[in-house]
């Protein structure tokens, strides 16, 4: 029996990534395409990193963890376009185990830390908006860190629970699974709910509270400027928990890959490319900060 039991074992060295199933001839469009978009957004995130770290005029609380979030989302495309690009060149779709539960766990730990460092940016636009005398003593520099070590620290921890039994994407390879999912179903929806929603709800209280006080602000020009410094954040959480909530908290009934391929495209790639878009686009800080940066490295004498 002992002999029978071990013929009859199969165990899982790799898996295929399907990918894009498209004719062979637009591998190479595809190719360029998404080459292009990573390229953009780590130089686009990156550009931004350096604007907020040597402008002394952004040294404050909400550039703070926007450097945190480019640089977050840099990890982001790193982990997912360049295995993506390899398919494309080389028609090489499979992914070893080990290579698996890694891109499993980077993106896990990314996306549930970009979920706190958001309520984090939030709560700092619900603190300069609604107690703007008690700001800057309540956030300093110390709270700061806090909140980002925290948020990096959550995210690093959060994956470790599902990462025995899960690879590469929770909603694909549970279809692949010969047993009985139920369980484990139950147990991702409870987290993916505790790491998706409270940290929504939070952030979303938070902006009803600063929506409310923007409202009052008796001048139009005080309440444009108000509404200004959060616009931007507010455009980035609709779209990455807009996203998130319908791939990972809304139950999947029948939804098809393809469905479950537009969504994940849309906050591990999109998302990325167009959020130092829209910060740098809808901040005259960044805007100028942005300026002074570039013109020192063109003026900067050459060696």
């Amino acid at each position: 029996m002992a002999g029978l039991e071990k013929v009859n074992q199969t165990t899982v060295t790799e898996f295929l990534l399907v990918g894009f199933e498209t004719r062979p001839e637009l591998q190479i469009t595809l190719f360029v395409m998404f080459f292009i978009i990573y390229l953009s957004t780590v130089a686009g995130n990156i550009l931004l990193i350096l604007t907020v770290w040597t402008d002394h005029h952004l040294h404050t609380p909400m550039y703070f963890f926007l450097s945190n979030l480019s640089f977050l989302e840099t990890g982001y495309v790193s982990n997912v376009i360049p295995r993506l690009l390899v398919s494309f060149l080389t028609q090489d779709k499979t992914i070893s185990l080990p290579g698996c539960c890694l891109q499993l766990y980077v993106f896990s730990f990314l996306g549930t830390t970009e979920c706190f460092l958001l309520t984090g940016m939030s709560y700092d636009r619900y603190l300069a908006i609604c107690r703007p005398l008690h700001y800057v003593t309540l956030m300093n520099p110390r709270t700061c860190l806090l909140l980002a070590v925290a948020s990096w620290t959550c995210g690093f921890v959060a994956p470790s629970f599902t990462l025995v039994r899960f690879f590469c994407d929770l909603t694909a390879v549970l279809r692949l699974s010969c047993e009985d999912t139920s369980i484990i179903k139950v147990t991702s929806l409870i987290l993916a709910s505790i790491i998706t929603l409270a940290p929504f709800v939070l952030t979303i209280t938070s902006y009803v509270y600063v929506i409310l006080t923007i409202l009052g602000i008796p001048s139009t020009a005080g309440r444009k400027k108000a509404f200004s410094t959060c616009s931007s954040h507010l455009i980035v959480v609709s779209t990455f928990y807009g996203a998130l909530i319908i791939m990972y908290v809304v139950p999947s009934g029948n939804q098809s890959l393809d469905f479950n391929k537009v969504f994940s495209l849309l906050y591990t790639v999109v998302t990325p490319m167009f959020n130092p878009i829209v910060y740098s686009l809808r901040n005259k800080e960044v805007k100028d900060a942005l300026g002074r940066v570039i013109r020192k490295m063109l003026l900067s004498p050459k060696m």
